[in-house]
């Protein structure tokens, strides 16, 4: 019988703003944390991720690698990032020069459950929840469905 190597959920390495709040337990590494940002319970925040100031990520959030998160963003219960592109039809593995980078916007508000590829979404956007945004999204509004598509425009 082998034995495996246990790794605890904790929070490493982490550059943190001032008034940041984190609800544990969190499993946060390696990251960037804006001022007055408030994280959830079981989130998950990868290495190399810059979250921005004000923002507020959920409960069950997973936030890979290659991910910016603008100023002023709301991520709800559930939103799962991607930045494996399966660019050869299976998953890359460890080979990172096949994932790509995410960048939100400011003033972005992603529904539960959405899944984000790798992708940039414009300021002031809407992802419903449950949406997959498979392209890059640049004219503000209100996406949703799979894959997430412009339902409306928001008010000015």
């Amino acid at each position: 019988m082998g034995k495996p190597e246990i790794k605890l959920a904790g929070i490493a390495d982490v550059k943190f703003g001032e008034g940041v709040k984190v609800v544990g337990p969190s499993n946060l590494y390696g990251c960037e944390i804006g001022d007055n940002t408030f994280i959830g319970p079981f989130v998950e925040i990868q290495k190399g991720v810059r979250i921005g100031k004000r923002c507020k990520v959920q409960s069950h959030a997973f936030i890979c690698e290659m991910v910016t998160v603008g100023d002023d963003c709301f991520i709800s219960h559930g939103v799962m990032f991607v930045n494996d592109k399966f660019a050869k039809g299976r998953p890359a593995g460890g080979d990172k020069n096949l994932w790509a980078a995410t960048k939100i916007g400011n003033n972005v508000s992603i529904g539960s459950n959405a899944t984000i590829l790798p992708v940039s979404i414009a300021d002031g956007t809407v992802i419903g929840a449950g949406a997959v945004v498979t392209k890059d999204i640049k004219e503000p509004g209100v996406y949703a469905g799979n894959p997430a598509r412009r339902l409306k425009d928001l008010p000015k």
